[in-house]
């Protein structure tokens, strides 16, 4: 089906679509731009601008398999080029270091490319191909989800807008209105709110090492990572209410060089902050990923703590769920997909949610463990360190877990 728009006077105006798209960051713009290489038409609406949409700082570890999803759709070539290829990353116990190798224990690797650019390629392609999108917009409503005909409803430069679709792809994040369409009594929740948050500050400047590091000390957890060359992104645990005036530039510098201890700090280039900002870390699942004529994807459905880089490529993957699902049905007339897509992206979720789980607890300091857990906190990284099979099962989590068949 193609798009269309018909202006009806005194009432909304109405566009027609297979799928809308509620929600316009990566996992709306995958989806869309997957359903138009399949020659399935879609609109997305996003509440945010072009320009807030395209300059969000976020994630960029991408597993091989997000890599692999995002060159099949034609989306590889800037990240071919200039994203960072790892076949590792460190792990740090008081100044001792581990290397987890990626390449050696599983044959794959990870690649650094921000979130940032993943979208501005996605834009890109949308913006080249025409897709319709509306930004900007507001009082976003689902209506008729348990009908053949929903639709949805938003306001956008004082007007009334109307999407009638096959699909609604809720895509819009943890506090977007796809998920709270689905009625409370229908929905299974599970949450977990961490006591502490991330303060994190992009620079540029060299990364202090070619690899990520994930450091545990007396003083706190902090994490060495980059973005590119010449652009380092670094964290460090702190309160979740941490106010940034608190955190001057100089300060975050020494806090981080003493956590990451005196050999890591010999390699770090302070320099002034581009972007700093705070954190919460979560854990959360919605189980209910379809409702009707309703399927969430991404942030929508579920969120994870970033200690284990998981956040986009989870999306990524119920992206490449959903779209296959879809696919099948305008190609071939089968829900199969559709009925297995919920229950195929929750077992490859949890699986997901266990491993973001296991290191944020590992890694950081929780203000209500005594000296007995924490010195099994010591005792699990000191084992890690001296074990092949701990190594192996982290590094297997670590590049993604495979994709289910949908359709099988």
């Amino acid at each position: 089906m193609t798009s269309t728009t018909d202006r009806q006077d005194g009432k909304a105006n109405v566009l027609k679509t297979d799928v809308a798209i509620i929600g316009g960051g990566p996992s709306g713009l995958l989806l869309a731009w997957r359903l138009t290489l399949d020659g399935i038409s879609s609109v997305i609406i996003e509440r945010q601008s072009v320009e807030h949409v395209q300059g969000r700082i976020r994630a960029g570890v991408l597993e091989q398999g997000t890599v692999d999803v995002l060159t099949r759709a034609g989306l590889g070539q800037r990240l071919e080029t200039e994203g960072l290829r790892h076949g590792g990353f460190a792990l740090a116990l008081d100044g001792r270091v581990c290397r987890i190798a990626l390449d050696a224990l599983t044959g794959r690797h990870v690649t650094v490319y921000g979130q940032t650019e993943v979208t501005r390629d996605l834009m890109a392609a949308h913006f080249d191909a025409r897709t319709k999108m509306h930004h900007d917009v507001s009082d976003v409503e689902l209506h008729g989800l348990e009908t053949e005909t929903p639709h949805v409803t938003f306001a956008k430069d004082g007007e009334l807008w109307r999407i009638d679709a096959d699909f609604i792809a809720g895509c819009d994040g943890f506090r977007g209105p796809s998920r709270l369409a689905i009625p409370a009594d229908q929905r299974d929740e599970f949450q977990r709110d961490y006591p502490f948050g991330w303060l994190g500050i992009l620079a540029d400047v060299p990364p202090c090492r070619e690899e990520l590091i994930y450091a545990s000390s007396e003083h706190g957890f902090a994490l060495a990572s980059m973005r590119s060359p010449t652009r380092s992104r670094y964290y460090i645990q702190c309160r979740a209410d941490e106010p940034l005036e608190e955190w001057p530039d100089n300060r975050l510098w020494d806090e981080l060089k003493r956590r990451l201890g005196s050999d890591v700090a010999a390699t770090i280039t302070p320099g002034p902050a581009i972007e700093k900002s705070v954190a919460p870390l979560r854990s959360f699942v919605c189980e209910t990923m379809r409702y009707g004529r309703l399927f969430l994807a991404g942030d929508a459905a579920h969120i994870v703590p970033p200690t284990g880089a998981k956040g986009l490529n989870l999306a990524v993957g119920d992206v490449h769920y959903l779209a296959t699902a879809l696919s099948a049905y305008y190609r071939r007339g089968t829900e199969l997909g559709l009925d297995r897509y919920a229950e195929a992206a929750l077992r490859r979720i949890w699986k997901t949610e266990r491993f973001s789980w296991m290191m944020t607890a590992l890694l950081h300091d929780f203000a209500d463990e005594d000296a007995f857990a924490k010195r099994m906190r010591a005792a699990e990284l000191n084992y890690i360190f001296s074990s092949h099979a701990a190594q192996a099962s982290i590094a297997e989590n670590y590049v993604g877990l495979p994709f289910e068949d949908v359709l099988a």
